[in-house]
């Protein structure tokens, strides 16, 4: 079914769908994870194809089974499961078990995706551009990242969901029986680690005017770190901060460290 062939009722109840999806993380807990906003999102739909009070109870207690991917490509998912939800109330072929099933199985693969472009590529990308305006001066910093990254997010949340009902479950077999799903997670990954690598050494600034005495002459360690490795201090510190972050350190208590470690470095003149 394309999208210009779907009926009138069924693009008003996918839009609320769309709608809907925005609260999928509003009741997250560690139980169900998304459920509960997945059940929430998928009522127009239940209560659309369904007519019975049972029927109606039956698919959404199914849809409160545990769920959890990338919110930005879960109404893909949603649209899947509607185009399911719809097929089963009409002919009643479908086995409901199939529709957590192929929820539970699209969970990681979307995610992979998910996490790749958004959180990997689009908000990184988004992140260092308002970044280098606002070390400019322009106000207008925080606004191009809201637009940078909630204009794919919107457009990818709006016709995934009607992607998902119209393409159903076909659209996914071809995708991962091609091994196209894979290529396109690997490609985002490599993409996102590139801007954060490049982020790294133009955004974190941090170098030493400390002098050494080398061969009798005075020279600026921060030279030598440049011939042997440039942005090595910003790349051991962002280093640094990983591994802790690792080993569950607190967000807040590394910003307070490194911000004391920049006041004592300054006073001192090793920074």
């Amino acid at each position: 079914m394309s999208s210009a062939a779907m009926k009138a009722d069924e693009r008003k109840v996918l839009k609320k769908v769309f709608w809907r999806s925005l609260t999928l993380e509003c009741s997250f807990n560690y139980e169900k994870m998304q459920a509960l906003g997945f059940a929430y999102s998928m009522i127009p739909v239940i209560n659309q194809f369904y007519k019975s009070e049972e029927e109606r109870a039956a698919a959404l207690t199914r849809h409160m089974a545990l769920f959890n991917t990338t919110p930005h490509v879960s109404p893909f998912i949603m649209g899947i499961a509607a185009s399911m939800e719809k097929q089963n109330a009409e002919t009643g072929d479908v086995d409901p078990a199939s529709i957590n099933a192929i929820k539970v199985g699209l969970m990681g693969p979307m995610a992979g995706i998910g996490d790749s472009f958004f959180w990997g590529t689009f908000r990184v990308i988004a992140a260092g551009i308002a970044v280098q305006l606002a070390q400019q001066g322009s106000v207008m910093a925080p606004l191009v990242f809201l637009l940078l990254f909630n204009i794919p997010h919107f457009l990818v949340r709006y016709f995934g969901t009607f992607w998902g009902y119209s393409l159903g479950t076909k659209l996914l077999e071809n995708v991962y029986e091609s091994g196209m799903m894979t290529r396109i997670s690997k490609m985002a990954t490599m993409v996102g680690l590139m801007v954060v690598g490049a982020m790294t050494v133009s955004m974190i600034n941090f170098s030493t005017p400390f002098v050494v005495n080398f061969g009798g002459a005075e020279v600026g360690l921060q030279g030598i770190l440049d011939q042997i490795l440039p942005g090595a201090l910003p790349l051991g510190l962002t280093l640094f901060c990983y591994k802790q972050l690792q080993k569950g350190r607190k967000v807040n208590a590394l910003l307070i460290g490194i911000l004391i470690f920049g006041i004592l470095g300054k006073y001192l003149g090793i920074l």
